[in-house]
Parts: C-alpha cells; structure tokens; sequence
C-alpha cells in the first residue's frame, strides 16, 4: 500500500464510504404481497366459477369480461372522458366542503359562542339523510352540474366539520396552560398548539370524507346526466351491460382507495412528530 493511501486512510477528515441502500426489509415486502392475495383468489373463483357456468354471465360479467370491456372503453377514449367529469365534480365538491367544513369547525372548535351558533343547525342537518334532499336540490339548482357539486360538497362537509370540532375540543388542557407559562398568547396558541393538536383527527376526518364524496357522486350522477361515471353505469344498465356496469364500481372502488393512500401519506408527512408514525418508517 502506498503512502498516500495509508494517509487517507488513517486522517480523521476522510470521508467514510457510505454504506449500500437497502431496500424495505423482507418481512414489509412479504406484508404487501400477502395483503393482496385474497384479493387475487377470490377473482380467480369467479372466473373458474363463471367458466363452469355455476354463474350466469348474463347476471354477473366474468373478470375477463370486465377487463375486456375496460379496454375497449380506454381505448375508445371514452373511459377517460368520463373519468376526468367525475373528478373534476369531486375536486370541485370537495373544495367546497373543505371551505366550509374547516371554518364552520374553527368557528365551533375555537369559540363557545361559535358552537352555540353553528352547532346546533349542522347537527340536525347531519341527522337528515342527504338523500332526502335531493329534489329540494333539484328544484333550487336545477338538474345541472350544480345539483351534482351540491350533494358532493354536502356529504363531505359534515365528516370534516365534526373531526375538526372534536379535535380541538380534545387539545390536552395542560398544553395550553404550558402555553400560557411560556407567554403565548391566543392566536400563537391555536397556531402552535390547538391546530397541531387537531391535525390528526381532522386528517381522519379527510379521509371520510373523500368516501362519502364519491357516494355522493355515485348519487349526483344519476340525475340527468349526460357525462361521468355513473352516467357510464346508468346508461350500461340499459342495455344489461353488466361489464361495464362493474367497469364503473372497479373505477369508483380505486378513486376511493386512491384518495384515501393520497390522505395516508399526507398524514405520515404532516404527521411525522407522531411517535407511532416514526416506529413505522
């Protein structure tokens, strides 16, 4: 070995080699796997199932079917186009019932006099199946796009206003009063404490109500409509397209789980101080 070498070696500034990246460890990769082959299994019954003619495939497509159809469909375009209506109805619903759902829970959360004004009203609201209001929407917005962005917007306000509301109820009193300790007053409070404290519910609160935007949906696009998913559902059903009928609940099934991962990782982002959240990692 050279001189120079063995200087490198021995000086204290050498930068040390860094060690190989590994990737997750076998046991997550093994969980990941496992947590879909039920799935997996269960639409291979139904395929042999539907081959051996023990279900009508009158009543009930076969995957190949579903899969065959949903080619056809994205091929055409005419998957896409109405995927990208029903988003943009969720995106726009659901901005609205962020709007509304975080400052009514502010509003209520923050003050007593805000719950007394607020709360009562959401409360019986929330207790009237929304489905219900569906021809009073029709009647005050039409059967338009408005309709549709309405029940949207309404079923996912609630879930967000009440994990909200809770979550500020449910600050630790103690954390307050070793915020008032250290000199913080009212609003360094709710923006240090109060709102870091509530973020996790109001994240739970989220992800309800991205589920229930898409039901709402599903709903809304019955209405006259001309575009989006659920008109692709309603308009297969005339023609007892059952594969594409199931091509609909496939889309609507992973617009929901994906929604829901978008929030989980949100959460492990915003959430990362959580103790539980860093074991995880």
């Amino acid at each position: 070995m050279s001189g120079q070498a063995i200087a490198a070696t021995a000086s204290p500034s050498a930068t040390p080699a860094r060690a190989p990246r590994r990737g997750p460890p076998l046991h997550r990769r093994l969980i990941n796997v496992r947590r879909f082959l039920v799935p997996v299994l269960l639409v291979i019954l139904w395929q042999l199932a539907a081959d051996a003619g023990l279900i009508s495939t009158r009543l009930l497509a076969p995957p190949a079917a579903i899969a065959s159809a949903a080619w056809e469909l994205i091929a055409s375009g005419e998957l896409p186009y109405h995927l990208l209506v029903s988003l943009q109805r969720v995106a726009i619903g659901l901005a609205i019932a962020l709007t509304a759902g975080v400052s009514l829970g502010l509003i209520a959360g923050l003050s007593k006099l805000g719950e007394d004004a607020v709360d009562a009203t959401l409360q019986m609201l929330r207790a009237l199946p929304f489905l219900a209001l569906v021809p009073l929407f029709i009647l005050w917005l039409g059967i338009g796009e408005a309709t549709k962005i309405a029940l949207v917007a309404l079923g996912a306000t609630f879930p967000i206003y009440l994990t909200l509301f809770g979550g500020i109820r449910g600050v630790d009193p103690k954390l307050l009063e070793a915020g008032r300790i250290l000199g913080l007053n009212r609003a360094e409070q709710i923006r240090h404490i109060i709102l870091p404290g509530a973020l996790p519910q109001a994240l739970v609160g989220l992800r309800y109500a991205l589920g229930t935007a898409w039901l709402s949906l599903v709903v809304g696009e019955q209405i006259n409509a001309t575009a989006g998913i659920g008109f692709l559902v309603m308009d297969a059903r005339e023609f007892l397209r059952t594969d594409i009928i199931l091509v609909g609940l496939v889309v609507y099934a992973l617009l929901g789980l994906g929604a829901d991962q978008l929030v989980r990782a949100l959460e492990r982002r915003t959430l990362a101080w959580r103790p539980s959240l860093i074991r995880e990692a």
